[in-house]
């Protein structure tokens, strides 16, 4: 008989997870071809894991028991398990009951949830995950709560459901503890699923990075090939674990590859010891069976340098698909493919699984990039500019990323001690919403600097799997800049920001003192500071007669002032017959003996002009040991050939600042008392039920729009239809006059422009006359759809926005109407849920913002009335996801109070939130 559609195998409860150790385990609902699989599973169960279960001794289960725990109808039945090379290591099940607690259908809401952990897996985490899937799969089935019952003695069991974070209630009856959790997520539950999503994901990107063995498949019995200078790479680095050499092509009886002197095998399974980590170059066509061996063998990830994959079309896409099946499929992670390796400089590790030609000294910088060339010439650029001053933690070039992404090492650098900046290379993001929420969080612990290439391509560079996004590539700057994220437009700003902020502390403040040899470069200085925002103080001109002495006792002098936040130190080299007998090693000793003897830490940078070893002075050991091999001097100062570079960086490491002090404050989102959530969602319900279902987005009347913002407390002026002069006399009269005459048609609202908006229209007389000059200028009454509007008061023009984008989610945008916004697009973004301090910032960040705030006499606009329009639409946009598009234009902002003259309300289904499932891997 056949299954009825409802009752069908649900693919999409198929997921892939990261366990608490690092681990992957693939989730998916049992099937009846399961039977041998659930037998398998429970014998390695132990007697008292089983006694747990079902509360009596079990030693085996029946065939009435295999049969009833695979076959499902899905709905008011359903299992789970978790797997691991196919094979069962945990299962969860549900049964809908009745409030008797007998077994049931809908409408009942209330479900029985069991688990079952093999004794090898538990402690991974496994049942902490699965609770969470099949609390979403009950919640898509309608059930709201899950009642258990556990033994006192399973105390395991009991807290994965006390910590899970949902509303629960417990009671002891008859020697058997009962408890019953509320399936609604929670924002405990919601904070409880992302520290074990930031733990797992964390430790995965570990167990990558310090590896206790290598097995390096592919290097070849001759010199040069990516796999032996892989191998070479890594001995040359000074690896501390195993390392062996894997080439399907070796004699049978070699087993010592020369001269690097590693064991020799055919094959990753015939390793005699663990493997923790297997580079994989060889072609991608041999990349399956590779996989498989290292599978069998127990290796828990992979960095695949192979290339042949999404990056060179439709088959390499089905081939890199087909690889991160198959190694999660094994609990592996993937690096890759067509990746250039990793790097980790650890003392205890030291591990260079790349095609970088050298080990990168330590350092406090970790690095990710998604090009191979970029990351190299971005390791070759810190190396040269910074050896000494800001060495490398870690370094990821991911390649394709058909896995592993900046996101992972996002979580695992949050809680990294041995990083204290971040930089990253991206072509693309694949969840900009989980992207800026691990960056945000990130960054109010230590700087990420990013720079985002393809900015104005159309589409993602080849190999990378992404969501479409519609968001411009400016909104995208201002959600990173909203989460703390400080973007550059080249890899020089990157590192030129990133060699400051590893450096030096964060400014206190954009007073930036400026002192030199050269009255020329100072000036220089000073402009660009000006350009950057930042407030120069008046430069001080030492002279080309200046001794590192005077170098030393002005910035002293400097550091000292209470007027200053930040020094830039000019320098040229001396000249001339009376400039002084010094050197660039005695101009850096006399500049970091003034910065060690500031009275507080501040920022100091250098601008030199061909002053040669002067960056190398000023960053060199304390005792003067080479780089790497001694610790990193106290003194750092970085030096920048010219002045707008060390000027960009600074300026980025102000505002970086300022954001951290204003997100340590942390801002709120409001609740307006007069807000009816309820009665709009009521209003949702019934318009999109009246239009049907569509995938298409609503626009909805007038009046429907003005009565959903009336529920968030967003009046809009009214206006009343006047299709021929005699109706717009009784419009008038019924608002009051004066009024003000204007088309609504499509392709002459808000073009002021065309002369189609008559203003304070006063009387019968002035408004007839109106309405004949506006019908022969622009066209019929039916063709214009003329409107007649109570007159606001004057103001400043200004466009409020809100649109959904699936892959960032719900942005709320802000401008001057007209030619600010469509000409010079001088709009700023924001993510929703927006806070006071994210609108007070928001109206801020316009290049136009002078004009709400009194610019050239004028009077100040009422901008805590605008900041509360905005935080009643985010508010509005945030509680009901169908609003997939909100259009407030124009909102008059007057001295006193804010007037919406017209608006519009997209409405949808929902879409999806990724980010409020359970946790998953994105799969391709």
């Amino acid at each position: 008989m056949q299954t009825p559609p409802e009752h069908a195998y649900p693919a999409h409860w198929e997921a892939d997870v990261v366990l608490r150790d690092g681990g992957i385990a693939q989730i998916r609902p049992i099937a009846p071809d399961d039977a041998q699989r659930l037998v398998s599973f429970y014998e390695q169960v132990s007697d008292e894991s089983k006694y747990y279960r079902f509360f009596a001794p079990y030693p085996r289960l029946s065939d009435r028991d295999v049969h009833r725990f695979t076959h499902h109808d899905y709905v008011d039945r359903v299992g789970l398990a978790a797997t691991v090379a196919g094979e069962f290591i945990a299962t969860v099940r549900y049964d809908r009951i009745d409030a008797r607690g007998l077994r049931a259908s809908a409408p009942a809401d209330e479900a029985e949830v069991a688990f079952l952990v093999q004794d090898a897996h538990q402690g991974r985490g496994v049942a902490s995950a699965l609770l969470e899937h099949i609390a979403a799969v009950a919640r898509e089935r309608a059930i709201r709560r899950f009642t258990a019952e556990v033994l006192p003695a399973n105390t395991k069991m009991i807290k994965v459901f006390t910590d899970a974070g949902y509303t629960q209630k417990r009671s002891f009856e008859d020697g058997v503890v009962r408890l019953e959790l509320d399936l609604e997520p929670t924002d405990a539950s919601l904070a409880v699923q992302r520290a074990r999503e930031q733990r797992a994901e964390a430790r995965s990107v570990q167990r990558l990075l310090a590896p206790r063995s290598i097995a390096v498949v592919g290097a070849g019995r001759e010199a040069g090939g990516m796999g032996r200078t892989v191998l070479r790479n890594v001995l040359a680095g000074g690896f501390a674990g195993r390392v062996h050499a894997v080439n399907h092509a070796f004699p049978h009886e070699l087993t010592r590859l020369e001269p690097e002197g590693v064991p020799a095998h055919r094959c990753v399974t015939r390793i005699p010891d663990p493997v923790d980590l297997a580079v994989v170059a060889v072609p991608a066509a041999h990349v399956p069976d590779v996989v498989a061996d290292c599978g069998r063998h127990g290796v828990q990830g992979l960095v695949v340098l192979s290339a042949g994959y999404a990056e060179s079309g439709a088959d390499g896409r089905r081939r890199q698909r087909e690889l991160v099946r198959q190694a999660r499929t094994y609990g592996m992670r993937v690096i890759g493919p067509n990746a250039l390796g990793l790097i980790n400089t650890a003392p205890g590790v030291r591990l260079n699984a790349s095609l970088a030609p050298e080990l990168p000294p330590p350092g406090r910088v970790g690095l990710f990039s998604q090009s191979g060339a970029i990351g190299i010439a971005l390791l070759s650029e810190l190396h040269r500019r910074a050896a000494g001053l800001a060495g490398t933690s870690t370094f990821v070039s991911a390649g394709n990323r058909a896995d592993l992404s900046g996101n992972d090492l996002l979580q695992y650098w949050h809680d990294d001690p041995d990083t204290d900046v971040a930089l990253m290379y991206l072509e693309s993001i694949g969840n900009p919403r989980k992207f800026t929420r691990l960056a945000k969080r990130t960054a109010a612990r230590k700087p990420l600097v990013v720079v985002k290439g393809a900015r104005h391509g159309a589409a993602a560079p080849a190999g990378h799997a992404v969501p479409t996004t519609r968001i411009p590539d400016a909104t995208v700057s201002d959600l990173l800049r909203q989460a703390g994220v400080i973007r550059v437009d080249t890899v020089t700003e990157l590192a030129d920001t990133g060699l400051l902020l590893a450096s030096q502390p964060l400014p206190a403040g954009p007073r930036v003192a400026i002192l030199g040899n050269s009255d020329s470069l100072t000036l220089l200085t000073y402009d660009a500071c000006l350009t950057a925002g930042l407030r120069p103080l008046l430069p001080r001109d030492l002279t080309t007669a200046a001794t590192p002495a005077d170098f030393r006792t002005a910035l002293a002098q400097a550091l000292a002032d209470r007027a200053c936040d930040a020094v830039l130190v000019t320098a040229i080299p001396w000249v001339g017959d009376t400039a002084p007998a010094a050197s660039a090693p005695d101009l850096a000793a006399a500049l970091r003996e003034a910065v060690a003897g500031a009275p507080t830490p501040k920022p100091v940078a250098v601008v030199h002009l061909e002053i040669p070893g002067l960056p190398q002075a000023l960053a060199a050991p304390a005792d003067g040991a080479p780089p790497g091999d001694a610790p990193v001097p106290a003194v750092r100062i970085p030096a920048y050939p010219a002045a707008e570079r060390a000027v960009g960086a600074l300026a980025e490491a102000v505002r970086y600042a300022r954001w951290r002090r204003e997100v340590a404050v942390g801002g709120r989102v409001p609740e307006f008392e007069d807000i009816d959530e309820d009665g709009a969602a009521a209003d949702i319900a019934v318009l999109l039920a009246a239009h049907g279902a569509t995938d298409r987005a609503v626009t909805l009347s007038a009046a429907d729009t003005q009565r959903l913002l009336a529920r968030y407390g967003i009046a809009v002026l009214p206006a009343l239809p006047a299709p021929d002069a005699d109706s717009a006399v009784h419009a008038a009269r019924r608002l009051g006059f004066p009024v003000a005459l204007k088309p609504t048609a499509p392709h002459l609202r808000h073009r002021a422009d065309l002369g189609g908006v008559r203003l304070d229209l006063g009387g019968e007389g002035e408004l007839r006359r109106a309405y004949a000059e506006l019908t022969e200028l622009l066209g019929g009454p039916a063709e214009l759809r003329l409107v007649v509007q109570s007159m606001a008061p004057r103001g400043v023009d200004t466009v409020v926005r809100a649109v959904i984008d699936p892959a960032a989610g719900a942005v709320l945008s802000f401008g001057l109407a007209g030619a600010p916004s469509l000409l010079l697009g001088d709009t700023a973004h924001r993510l929703v849920p927006v806070t006071d301090r994210d609108a007070a910032d928001l109206i801020r960040s316009v290049r136009t913002a002078p004009l709400l705030f009194g610019w050239r006499g004028s009077a100040p606009v009422d901008t805590p009335a605008l900041e509360e329009l905005l935080l009643r639409l985010s508010r509005l946009v945030d509680d009901h996801p169908e609003v997939v598009g909100a259009d407030l234009e124009p909102v008059i902002v007057a001295q006193q109070g804010v007037h919406v003259l017209g608006a519009s309300i997209r409405l949808a289904a929902p879409p999806a939130r990724g980010d409020l499932g359970p946790r998953s891997l994105p799969r391709s």
